[in-house]
């Protein structure tokens, strides 16, 4: 009796975070243990939460390039083997450190770190945790953190994107492809010229929003760009492709445009001719997104922010492709590897 008297007289908190301690439960996570190698999925022991940290219960986890990329040795950054990749998630509150006074146990949350998102559980500090709106649901909200963040970033912080301007963005039926669509279209009321590889790509970009598609293997996207916009040209270019298609976009621009560098899925990466900036006084500018939210935490915060409430005012719809069980990331890494992918690919831990 003394000891049930005990416990009920105990903070709710603390009990919550001695039974995580004690209770020897496990939980999976995607484990890539060697380079260039299959993910296995592994038990793993959970560890207490510090006093600034939070743990959540992880319902979707996003499947990007970056996480591709690390996983055989080729991304900037190169966690000690063997690690859990996964970048963003979103998912419910189990549990908050002593000093966490932004969320609470419940709370619906999207967050980011560096890796270790592929699993049924991930602690991280409570700065980079987010609210999810009401109207928001979790897996809306998983699309959000990177596809949508690097959208707003390269067409607002970046280029500065005003409404009326023509945007051309390629790679444009891909996650942050169709973030850009959605930002540019009906954020910064823009116009968009949507490029991708193939014709059935072209027709989900136009049913996303934007005003024409180009298909840029079907010949020069330089001239298609001309034959819809004329000599003018385009304002702003989004690139994530690179290599030769980059080089188009960029011959592409209007006098005083701007192109954003913001991945090279095309795997070449080519030089800018210094000439072309100078003839049209265009600017071509790169875009790190994740170094935000290091360098400039409090922008990058209040751009998440942001897009929440736009997704909760029915403003932006984040687009889900493909959902793949944890058990099957392998699969869903070859589904983006192949080009397959359309939208955003989802890991679901539920």
């Amino acid at each position: 009796m003394a000891a049930i008297l005990c416990r009920q007289c105990l903070p709710r908190a603390w009990l919550c975070r001695r039974a995580w301690q004690g209770c020897g439960r496990h939980y999976r996570a995607a484990i890539c243990a060697e380079l260039k190698k299959p993910l296995t999925i592994e038990d793993v022991a959970p560890r207490p939460v510090g006093p600034h940290e939070v743990r959540v219960d992880v319902h979707f986890c996003g499947v990007n390039f970056a996480d591709i990329l690390v996983c055989r040795g080729q991304y900037q950054e190169k966690p000690h083997l063997p690690f859990t990749p996964g970048l963003e998630f979103s998912g419910t509150v189990l549990e908050t450190g002593t000093d966490v006074s932004t969320v609470k146990e419940g709370d619906r949350v999207i967050g980011m770190r560096n890796f270790n998102c592929m699993a049924e559980e991930c602690i991280t500090d409570q700065k980079n945790l987010w609210q999810i709106p009401e109207k928001v649901s979790l897996q809306e909200a998983a699309v959000l953190p990177i596809s949508y963040g690097t959208a707003i970033f390269a067409l607002e912080h970046r280029a500065h994107t005003q409404p009326g301007e023509v945007v051309l963005v390629t790679a444009a039926a891909g996650a942050t492809g169709l973030a850009v669509i959605d930002v540019a279209t009906n954020v910064l009321q823009a116009k968009v010229i949507a490029a991708a590889g193939s014709d059935e790509k072209c027709k989900l970009v136009l049913q996303r929003g934007a005003q024409s598609s180009v298909n840029y293997n079907q010949g020069s996207l330089k001239d298609a760009v001309r034959n819809l916009v004329g000599e003018g040209g385009v304002n702003v270019a989004i690139d994530m492709v690179g290599g030769d298609v980059f080089l188009e976009a960029l011959r592409s621009l209007a006098w005083e445009g701007r192109i954003v560098v913001v991945g090279f899925a095309g795997g070449n990466i080519a030089s800018v001719p210094a000439n072309l900036l100078l003839l049209k006084n265009v600017s071509a500018m790169g875009l790190h997104y994740g170094q935000y939210k290091v360098t400039k935490f409090h922008v990058f915060s209040k751009s998440l922010s942001s897009l929440l409430q736009y997704c909760q005012q029915g403003r932006i719809q984040p687009y889900v492709g493909m959902v793949f069980k944890l058990e099957e990331v392998n699969d869903a890494f070859l589904h983006v590897i192949q080009g397959k992918s359309v939208g955003k690919v989802l890991l679901t831990l539920k």
